[in-house]
């Protein structure tokens, strides 16, 4: 086995990275230094939901698991590129119809393709398309329960009922939002991981995405 490529799937994290409207900016602040210490070593204050992340079922209901508490094999797979590129724009909800008959079952990972990704750092990235409950028991019934979206929420920004957001954590599903690149995962059966910190208890965490092309 050999690894040809990797995709990174990860917006940069810095004190200027865009969050969620109403979430905290991260903070970097030296707690050590070469100079004085002989160190670097760095305090990082920001949301579980900063950058590109993973939400356990715990973010939207009180009971559901807390991201430590999510099997590894939840955050890699196979992954699926769903392009819905062509049928939205601002604001639209994406339904199952938008991509067609896609070979997906169990254990893979929806990588839901907008090309929002491009307004990243704009406002306009808040007017992104998000999914429709029908578009998630799609993916459900057919045994998906990781899904990713290269927008920053499956839900419209603002939109407090997230519908989508409680249908996927009801089936204990694990969600990704801000991804990016997905436009490069251009080669079949790609090995997708969002593995995250496990933080105890809490509701999620940022990932490193990647998407790897492996050469048996």
């Amino acid at each position: 086995m050999r690894v040809r490529r990797i995709v990174d799937l990860t917006h940069v994290v810095s004190p200027d990275i865009q969050v969620y409207p109403g979430d905290p900016a991260p903070t970097f602040t030296p707690h050590a230094t070469v100079e004085a210490d002989g160190f670097d070593l760095m305090r990082i204050d920001m949301g579980s939901q900063t950058g590109t992340h993973v939400d356990a079922p715990r973010h939207v209901r009180r009971g559901g698991a807390a991201i430590d508490a999510v099997p590894p094999e939840d955050f890699v797979g196979r992954g699926v590129v769903l392009d819905v590129r062509a049928r939205v724009d601002a604001g639209a909800l994406v339904t199952a119809d938008m991509w067609g008959e896609p070979a997906i079952g169990a254990g893979d990972i929806a990588l839901v393709l907008t090309g929002w990704s491009q307004y990243f750092g704009t406002e306009r990235y808040f007017e992104h398309p998000a999914l429709s409950v029908e578009a998630c028991r799609w993916l459900l019934d057919r045994g998906v329960r990781t899904i990713g979206i290269d927008a920053p929420s499956v839900d419209p920004t603002g939109d407090e009922a997230l519908a989508a957001h409680h249908v996927l954590a009801d089936a204990g599903a694990i969600i990704c939002e801000n991804l990016r690149n997905l436009e490069a995962v251009d080669f079949p059966d790609p090995l997708v991981s969002l593995l995250p910190i496990p933080f105890a208890g809490i509701d999620g965490a940022p990932v490193r995405a990647v998407a790897v092309q492996i050469e048996n």
